[in-house]
């Protein structure tokens, strides 16, 4: 952490010590919630790279942006500007397009929420991504063609699927691609857990021949089947980063499992009579670590110097072709082909696992 202050200067660190602290209109004792303040940042700290806190209450210093383009990756949804992690989930992101590539899943990876560029709350979609440390990927392949910016924002989303039932994947669009894809995500050492839908992990569970030790990280949780969760372990020596509790031993295809598919996890709040509606709260900037104060206090990098890597270049070889006919359908599936049919969904839902 001691690296981090001396990027920040003087300045943050004696804004860092007031308890007035302003950003904008905010101040770090006020109540404004803290994703309203970390949703407006732009760019991010020009300090060496820190996550802070945990995964889901925390911030980043030091962020590099993903290209918008690579040989084996498309980034999605830029308009959310969160294409922004720790220079390690970046490095691995890369890594993992060219292998998801080399199993025949598609031309590469579409890559879609990674972390605000100080990280911290976001205005909508995820409570965690706010160290740098997590990041989605779509259960769609990417196609060959590059997306405009436009249709990066328009194209559907594809659900896994058969929301005509309860907890079942539609056999007509996960392939055995798919089944390699995810557990090659979990395969890596720095993976932490891979987070799927309950009725993924229950069908790789049922299926995967291969090594199965690493089922255990691939953790079911609501949503998901429309794209699968990497988290990273704390990087070595970021002494900031509070790491989550290691996954228990054993392939999950358990008990804990079996939880999913009882009524139970499903079942909304029983409201008794009398009770009144609860006003939410939302995390204020004191809630987080006190560092967050002085990251967003920081000076701003530009986009160019932060952004990993180089500019996209053309692969050199063809990525390989995928041996499963649906893959292609996968790709240019509509959202109109899903069958009709929903799952109930809980008012709250806990902490990933």
């Amino acid at each position: 952490m001691a690296g981090l202050f001396r990027h920040l200067g003087s300045m943050a660190l004696a804004a860092l010590v007031g308890s007035s602290l302003v950003f904008g209109d905010a101040t770090a004792a006020d109540d404004t919630p803290a994703k309203q303040i970390f949703g407006k940042v732009q760019l991010p700290s020009n300090a060496a790279a820190s996550p802070i806190g945990f995964y889901a209450k925390g911030c980043m210093a030091g962020a590099v942006a993903i290209p918008t383009d690579g040989p084996t990756w498309q980034a999605m949804r830029l308009s959310r500007n969160r294409r922004w992690g720790n220079p390690a989930m970046i490095a691995l992101l890369e890594r993992f397009s060219k292998d998801a590539a080399g199993l025949g899943w598609g031309s590469g990876i579409l890559i879609g929420d990674i972390s605000q560029p100080r990280g911290g709350p976001m205005l909508s979609g995820h409570s965690s991504h706010q160290i740098g440390l997590d990041a989605d990927i779509w259960f769609t392949p990417m196609p060959a063609q590059r997306l405009s910016s436009q249709a990066r924002e328009d194209f559907p989303f594809t659900s896994m699927l058969d929301k005509s039932k309860f907890l079942t994947v539609n056999p007509q669009r996960w392939t055995p691609t798919h089944a390699k894809v995810v557990m090659q995500a979990a395969s890596y050492p720095q993976v932490e857990r891979v987070f799927v839908n309950p009725a993924i992990k229950k069908k790789l569970c049922d299926t995967w021949t291969g090594e199965r030790s690493l089922l255990g990280k691939v953790r079911p949780i609501y949503g998901h089947d429309e794209h699968f969760h990497i988290r990273m372990h704390c990087p070595p020596g970021a002494a900031g980063c509070k790491a989550q509790a290691p996954v228990a031993s054993g392939d999950g295809c358990d008990k804990s499992l079996s939880w999913w598919f009882t009524k139970e996890p499903w079942a909304k709040p029983v409201k008794k009579p009398g009770d009144k509606p609860v006003k939410p709260r939302f995390a204020t900037l004191s809630d987080l670590p006190k560092a967050c104060a002085a990251v967003l206090a920081a000076p701003a990098a530009s986009e160019q110097s932060a952004t990993f890597g180089t500019a996209y270049v053309a692969p050199q070889v063809q990525p390989a072709q995928s041996s499963d006919a649906a893959i292609q359908q996968v790709i240019n599936a509509g959202t109109s082909d899903l069958p009709d049919g929903t799952i109930p969904i809980p008012l709250s839902r806990p902490s990933l696992q």
